[in-house]
């Protein structure tokens, strides 16, 4: 485990239409939120479903794919590295922020649920 990186895969349904920003430098971002979900079953033997909310930001020609090929409920699988920045607020608080850089992104098949 000496070469232990910091590495995620999720597969998850976008959570709404990927938002593109260009910059002056030329490179282009996508941000997109990520919905995933845990299935478990309680005490009382209820199923339970708790979804989990990941921000994506992806770069270049995988934000080039994720506009153009994704859209809000697209199935996905991501790969990529947790990164985590902070921010100042109006009020003047620290705002901290955890983010997937996407490094691959696949559309995967939906399967019908009839």
């Amino acid at each position: 485990m000496k070469n232990l990186r910091n590495y995620v895969q999720l597969v998850g349904h976008l959570g709404k239409q990927p938002v593109v920003t260009n910059y002056q430098t030329g490179k282009r971002a996508v941000r997109v939120s990520l919905a995933t979900h845990d299935d478990f079953y309680s005490a009382k033997g209820e199923k339970v479903v708790n979804t989990n909310w990941h921000n994506l930001v992806a770069w270049d020609n995988k934000a080039d794919f994720l506009e153009k090929y994704l859209n809000k409920g697209s199935l996905v699988m991501v790969n990529g590295r947790l990164s985590t920045r902070s921010y100042e607020s109006k009020e003047g608080t620290t705002k901290y922020v955890t983010e997937v850089i996407v490094s691959e992104v696949m559309k995967l098949n939906q399967e019908s649920k009839n």
